[in-house]
């Protein structure tokens, strides 16, 4: 079992910074550290694989964000980080982090067990 919070969304305009963090939890009997991803829910649009970060810390990343946002990961601290530089309009959406099923995961939903609640990032022009 894994628990996931995000936090750190909030409204920022064009152009700007913004980090957010997924703190997550595990219980019962883990078979290791899983991997991480990031998706996205914008209104009225279905939810979209923004990034993952693998057990192994390596990264790749939607087309749409690469190159401006970065994942990391403190599995020290259980939490996981997603920078997003450079944000546009279209990056307004409600982001979740979520657990993958194993070690690694890919960009499709099914790869990833546990969601958080999501956090809302709001970007003004």
């Amino acid at each position: 079992q894994v628990h996931l919070v995000e936090s750190g969304g909030g409204l920022v305009h064009v152009g700007k910074n913004l980090t957010l963090s997924c703190t997550y939890s595990i219980s019962g009997q883990p078979v290791g550290i899983p991997a991480m991803g990031w998706f996205r829910q914008a209104p009225g649009k279905e939810r979209e694989f923004v990034g993952v970060i693998q057990s192994t810390k390596t990264t790749f990343y939607s087309d749409s964000v690469k190159g401006r946002f970065t994942i990391s990961r403190d599995d020290d601290q259980n939490t996981t980080s997603l920078l997003m530089n450079s944000l546009k309009a279209e990056d307004t959406a409600v982001y979740y982090c979520a657990a993958g099923r194993g070690l690694f995961a890919g960009s499709g939903s099914d790869d990833y067990r546990w969601w958080g609640q999501g956090t809302q990032v709001v970007v003004s022009s």
